[in-house]
């Protein structure tokens, strides 16, 4: 219960109430829908699709990556197995088994192969060489992740459009130069909802509440450390969720650390203090042997899903990491007793969710504090990925690291300030740490 004595649930269901009014209501071009992680967007996605549909608008759904657009195709045929669906792809494009599971779903490379289902679901990158054909609606998912420019290059296909996104999490990013655009209202590194918004500032703005991932002991360092002005809560309460660890320990450092986690929510593996190269095999070793402890203390998830509890098998158990060197080092670790643990960089985890994770620290073992180090949204992805404990390697140092290095990033004229800064989340999360 919130101090007002409304559930979760109820709370969630106002705010989505209001926004499926808004769409109803054709008053407004656009609505956003700001979303903390685990707050159920891909949900809302597919609800306000079946509902757009069931009163016979045809739409578009915009994604960023393959992954999420299967992913949606998965969730919306399963939730409206009527609806007729197409799989907007590139020609070198082999469905997926969540794709072919479903019957109703039809795959092209154009828009006119696709035999004009209702919806039609693709990347970004695939609309943008759309050249025809036009939508009463557009739903954009993950639209923090989406540049402003490509945004322009689809809007021509639509009439009214949905936004829903994570505000706290990665930035879009470029591999050129972009300091040529700074401040300009279009810049198109600034996400899509940024330059929507500052361009139709009466545009609806809603807020999902609830964060139905992240449990009770981390949806309020979350919100604290990444969304310090909107906040969130736990759709569980701290009784509801529980890790154990039935199997005998041997009592070591790894087994202080699980154990830590499991109890808390939270724990952090500290090695010493040490420059290290980029790819530092002790901390990569330290990722591994905890994960693989983890699973040899035979982890036990209880939750609202599991109230007798389920296991914590290897492929819910993730290592999160912010170069994909680092990923390559604790794969090595890994071996073959941890072939089924997913691996991978921040950028690449978001929308997924485990039982457990494993951090590497972006600023473990270095000399100097980069932007692309000190990002909010990277360190927000990896700590923001877990149901139940999330355990930070790190090398000692940090706090000295950060005192020493504040942001360098010069400043601009009319470029928008972005909170948090990364610098002040980095320590919120670390004195978290700290005090465990």
């Amino acid at each position: 219960m919130s101090a007002l004595g409304v559930p979760p649930a109820v709370e969630a269901e106002r705010v989505i109430a209001a926004v499926l009014a808004d769409l109803r209501s054709g008053a407004h071009r656009g609505v956003v829908v700001d979303s903390p992680p685990g707050a159920g967007k891909s949900t809302l996605v597919v609800r306000a699709a079946v509902e757009l549909a069931a009163a016979g608008e045809s739409l578009i759904i915009v994604a960023q990556t393959n992954e999420q657009v299967d992913d949606l195709i998965d969730r919306l045929a399963g939730k409206a197995p009527e609806l007729r669906i197409g799989r907007l792809s590139a020609t070198d494009y082999q469905p997926s088994a969540r794709v072919r599971a479903h019957e109703q779903v039809r795959v092209g490379a154009k828009v006119t192969d696709l035999g004009g289902p209702t919806v039609v679901i693709g990347t970004a990158a695939k609309w943008a060489t759309v050249s025809e054909g036009s939508w009463p609606w557009a739903i954009v998912d993950e639209a923090y992740q989406m540049r402003s420019d490509a945004l322009l290059r689809v809007a021509g296909r639509f009439d009214r459009a949905l936004f829903v996104g994570d505000p706290g999490q990665l930035d879009p990013f470029s591999t050129v130069e972009t300091v040529r655009w700074a401040g300009l209202t279009w810049d198109p590194m600034q996400s899509a909802v940024a330059v929507l918004l500052r361009h139709n500032p009466d545009l609806p703005v809603h807020r999902l509440p609830v964060s139905w991932r992240l449990p009770a002991s981390a949806a309020p360092v979350v919100a604290q450390a990444f969304y310090p002005f909107t906040g969130f809560r736990a759709g569980t309460g701290p009784r509801e969720r529980a890790l154990h660890l039935p199997g005998p320990g041997a009592g070591d450092a790894l087994d202080v650390t699980v154990e830590t986690a499991a109890r808390t929510g939270w724990a952090l593996h500290e090695l010493p203090a040490r420059h290290t190269p980029r790819t530092d095999s002790e901390a990569a070793a330290a990722c591994a042997a905890l994960a693989l402890r983890a699973l040899a203390r035979g982890a036990v998830a209880v939750s609202e899903q599991a109230p007798g509890g389920a296991p914590v098998t290897a492929d819910r158990i993730a290592v999160g990491a912010a170069h994909r060197d680092q990923v390559a080092a604790v794969r090595a670790q890994l071996g073959e007793a941890g072939a089924d643990i997913t691996v991978d960089t921040a950028n690449r985890l978001q929308g997924r969710e485990y039982d457990l994770t494993i951090v590497l620290h972006p600023l473990s073992g270095r000399r100097d504090a980069t932007a692309f180090h000190l990002e909010s949204g990277r360190l927000c992805v990896l700590t923001s990925r877990h149901r139940h404990a999330c355990v930070v390697v790190a090398r000692a140092g940090i706090a000295d690291l950060l005192d020493a290095h504040p942001s360098t990033e010069p400043a601009r004229l009319d470029l928008p300030v972005k909170f948090p800064d990364g610098w002040v989340a980095n320590q919120t999360i670390l004195a978290l740490l700290e005090s465990r």
